[in-house]
């Protein structure tokens, strides 16, 4: 009995290194904008990425230099679980996102104040759309996107329904430092990015690696 081509087993093409590299570069720069909208609110988002412009409220310490410190246990994770592949294309992706995040104000002349929720929306959307790029290409920016992904490999379970929860418990952390209109916000927010994810990256949709 012979196999047709229609019914052979579609293989997933490899990314070359030069869409890899260009891959965590835009994603990287996708998500540290939206970073920078969501700062521009001071409104607030799930992931390390929260932890760290929540801890930005109330410490004197630039938000790459805290995203990067938060980010250092979860390497640690992902070494053991994910490899060193994974670990160190992550590992740039922080580096890049710590080096980006003084870039945009720079660009924009300093601060700037957008209605809140034109900011919430379309920094978690950016946000969202830019980790997604970055999983496409076997990178992430740590945290709790280290945790999702390995439990979506190892428990099936999807990794933008398991982000949203953990993303979920920083929002409402926020509660302490941050009015509670901006946290709803923030959490609206927080939602729309996990659906991105939920949406978009999930077991057999991107044959690609």
């Amino acid at each position: 009995m012979t196999t047709s081509v229609a019914d052979a087993p579609i293989v997933g093409a490899k990314h070359s290194f030069a869409e890899d590299a260009l891959g965590i570069l835009i994603g990287t720069f996708v998500v540290s904008l939206g970073l920078f909208l969501l700062r521009s609110a001071d409104a607030v988002t799930g992931g390390t990425a929260g932890l760290a412009l929540l801890l930005a409220h109330v410490a004197q310490v630039p938000f790459g230099v805290l995203f990067a410190l938060v980010n250092l246990p979860f390497l640690v994770l992902a070494i053991a679980k994910k490899g060193w592949d994974f670990s160190l294309r992550t590992a740039l992706c922080i580096g890049l996102v710590s080096l980006l995040s003084a870039l945009h104000p720079a660009m924009f002349g300093g601060d700037v104040t957008l209605p809140a929720a034109y900011a919430v929306l379309a920094g978690n959307t950016l946000a969202g759309v830019g980790l997604l790029i970055l999983f496409r290409h076997r990178s992430s920016l740590g945290g709790f996107n280290i945790v999702a992904l390995i439990a979506q490999e190892r428990l099936g379970w999807r990794a933008g329904y398991v982000q949203m929860a953990l993303d979920c418990a920083v929002v409402l952390a926020s509660f302490l430092v941050v009015p509670a209109s901006t946290v709803l916000l923030s959490a609206a927010g927080a939602v729309l990015l996990n659906l991105i994810l939920a949406m978009n990256h999930r077991p057999g949709r991107y044959l690609g690696y």
